[in-house]
């Protein structure tokens, strides 16, 4: 899963097409999509020719298929984007769960899934986990607060029928997706939501990272000086900036969606500590409370801001697909990790 601006609907306007015109809709998220991947290739974006490389690589020698495949968000910079990616990411593993079950298992080991997140992609991870984690109550408030994006005002028609169905299989605790693994694996993700690790098996992150002198190993700089983001001297910059309160406002095309992402707002973020966003930037915290995290300095940064985004790009280039994989396999699938799990 790609991260902010790299999807299909940065600016949240086919979203509100396709209340209108679904078909419509989706054959312009195809053409802006593949406009994306024409444009940014690798660089902080994840590629068709990325997939079919780690698919290759993953099923070389396992007898048979490890399928890899994209999923597409909008991209938003904002809560209703990452929650309406959470629920249609939710409603794909519903499918993959019923495709899997109308196949039959030999097996009797539980199905596993691997969640592979650039960015924000992760946030959208998160959310992901959050709901399947939650109790009853925090469910209905997550839906209550997003009710006017998908549920108009003056009629009873839901227009994102995908919400509803996706509430409705949150509450079925013998859904058979309630027995899936879920193993996530996070990319330059910055810290917002929180993980809630009752929602998925195994949690890993790669930040990009250097430390600074004299300080402790682990932070970010507490300042950003603007010659060294040119060059990436310091890791991953976005990944520093992204944190809760960076928001871009929601369309205002539609003030039901523009309702539904400040309510979010004030019920994803009403932990967040009452500081400016100067103050909590200074902290300079590069590692999430939940999971593993792995801080890796990427040597070989390309010149050019555009090549690196200030640090944030390395992490989808498929040279780099290798070295992903082994940390993964170890510590998700080695043989102390199976044990512990």
């Amino acid at each position: 899963m790609h991260g902010t601006f790299a999807g299909n609907d940065a600016l949240g306007a086919l979203t509100e097409l396709a209340r209108f015109s679904p078909e419509l809709s989706k054959s312009l998220r195809k053409l802006g999509k593949r406009t994306v991947d024409l444009v940014a290739g690798e660089t902080g974006n994840y590629t068709p020719e990325y997939v079919a490389t780690m698919q290759s690589g993953l099923s070389a020698g396992a007898g048979r298929v490890i399928p890899v495949r994209l999923f597409n968000w909008s991209s938003q910079n904002n809560h209703i984007g990452r929650a309406d990616g959470a629920i249609r990411l939710l409603d794909e593993l519903e499918r993959l769960a019923a495709e899997s079950a109308a196949e039959g298992s030999v097996s009797s080991a539980p199905r596993r899934v691997v969640l592979w997140g650039h960015s924000h992609g992760g946030n959208v991870f998160a959310l992901l986990t959050n709901l399947l984690g939650a109790d009853a109550k925090a469910r209905e408030d997550f839906f209550a607060a997003a009710r006017s994006f998908y549920r108009p005002w003056f009629c009873g028609d839901v227009d994102m029928p995908v919400w509803p169905r996706m509430e409705e299989l949150l509450q079925n605790a013998d859904h058979p997706l309630r027995d899936w693994k879920l193993d996530i694996v996070t990319f330059g993700t910055p810290i917002r939501y929180g993980w809630d690790t009752e929602g998925c098996a195994n949690l890993l992150h790669f930040i990009h990272h250097r430390p600074v002198a004299d300080g402790p190993e682990y932070l970010a700089p507490q300042s950003i000086e603007v010659s060294r983001l040119l060059k990436a001297q310091d890791g991953d910059y976005i990944q520093h900036l992204g944190i809760a309160g960076t928001n871009l406002a929601a369309t205002i095309l539609s003030p039901r969606t523009f309702l539904a992402d400040w309510r979010l707002d004030k019920y994803l973020e009403r932990d967040t500590p009452r500081e400016g966003f100067f103050k909590r930037l200074k902290h300079g915290t590069r590692v999430p409370e939940e999971g593993t995290t792995l801080l890796v300095d990427y040597a070989e940064v390309e010149p050019g801001l555009h090549n690196h985004l200030a640090g944030h790009a390395l992490y989808t280039r498929r040279k780099w697909l290798p070295f992903h994989c082994l940390q993964v396999a170890d510590r998700f699938y080695g043989a102390h990790s199976i044990e512990a799990s």
